[in-house]
């Protein structure tokens, strides 16, 4: 069983290794890498109760569909953690703000009595640390009890992706995890949907979201870098103009694009569809609901929230589920650079349900 920062803990390949600081200290660009893709779980029963007793052998799991060989990890209770809370003051966040204070006493139940490091990071059309890494929790608790209105964006991802650069600034033995507050939909910004899957990917951190409803304009608000299936990444499905593409698209599927792109599908080999066809989902998850998309991608937790109230009893069930998770493990066979598709589930057990992460992402040779 695994203290739930645990389940930030995700992959990457090759040895340790640090690349050199930007001038920047907010950009830094350490990469940390293993050979091992962990795969935290938490499972309940149907009634919701938490289930121990399971083993290694009661799980099976899937890597782009080929069967890997899992190791139940032993207890990383006390590992130190950095937590980064990042929160939207703009948009319709702004209305929200006074919904994070008073929060000290949870948090410090939501960390544990390990070691840690906490920042909070306030966004609206763009990112801003409002307060860097420190130990002393009381200080976040402070910073989030006084948050000043922002502008009129909720650029989320972009949010998210600045926590991720704060995160690698600290040391590699630290768990890392993302507390985020903000609406279900990503408004403006620049960081695009492809990067922002390697981004929960790619480095080992987990995020736990509470979001309130994003506004009917949001809804019908495309995602920044959105193009349907389009390619913003060099590991995305096909190049420009090519059977993935729109522009140029084959005459005989008449406008009807998504007939075009599962036809493409069918021409690539088994595994590589399934990462494909997995990556082209969580792309538009994270434009359908990209609070949701982001905790469930990176295995963390999400709950929606109106009021204040509903944070406090959501982090503290968050408290409680954090101490239950198990946290398995693999080597990947075969290490393919690109998106991979994960299916883990339990043999014997009808009973139970089972949440984890659903994907990974392994960078190709040129460290991308």
């Amino acid at each position: 069983m695994k203290s739930a920062c645990a389940i930030s803990f995700l992959l990457f390949f090759a040895a340790v290794e640090a690349r050199a600081q930007q001038a920047d200290p907010n950009q830094p660009t350490l990469t940390v890498r293993s050979n091992v893709v962990l795969v935290p779980a938490l499972v309940k029963t149907k009634q919701g109760a938490v289930f121990f007793g399971l083993t290694g052998g009661d799980f099976l799991i899937t890597d782009n569909g080929i069967p890997q060989q899992l190791t139940l990890d032993s207890d990383t209770d006390s590992e130190p953690l950095a937590l980064a809370i990042c929160v939207e003051v703009g948009g319709a966040g702004a209305s929200h703000i006074e919904d994070y204070a008073h929060l000290g006493a949870i948090l410090d139940a939501l960390i544990g009595g390990v070691e840690h490091r906490v920042a909070v990071i306030g966004f609206d059309s763009t990112a801003h640390l409002l307060l860097p890494f420190t130990p002393e929790t009381g200080k976040a608790s402070v910073k989030l009890s006084s948050l000043k209105k922002g502008d009129g964006g909720a650029a989320i991802l972009d949010g998210v992706a600045f926590a991720v650069a704060q995160l690698r600034s600290q040391p590699t033995a630290f768990r890392r995890a993302i507390l985020l507050f903000s609406e279900t939909i990503d408004q403006g910004s620049s960081t695009s949907l492809g990067e922002a899957l390697r981004l929960t990917s790619d480095t080992n951190t987990v995020l736990y979201s509470f979001a309130f409803s994003s506004t009917r304009a949001a809804l019908a608000h495309k995602a920044p870098g959105f193009q349907a299936f389009g390619y913003n990444h060099p590991n995305e499905p096909g190049p420009p103009h090519g059977c993935f593409s729109r522009e140029g698209a084959d005459a005989e599927y008449d406008g009807h694009y998504s007939r075009q792109v599962f036809d493409c599908l069918a021409l690539l080999a088994p595994p590589l569809r399934l990462a494909q066809m997995a990556y082209l989902t969580a792309r538009n998850g994270l434009r359908t609901n990209t609070a949701a998309s982001l905790a469930q991608l990176t295995g963390g937790e999400f709950f929606r929230y109106s009021k204040a109230n509903d944070i406090r009893q959501g982090l503290i069930a968050l408290s409680h589920d954090m101490l239950q998770y198990y946290v398995l493990s693999f080597r990947p066979t075969p290490p393919t650079p690109g998106p991979h598709a994960l299916h883990l589930e339990i043999k014997d057990h009808p009973q139970l349900t089972l949440k984890s992460r659903t994907e990974y992402w392994i960078d190709d040779d040129n460290g991308r």
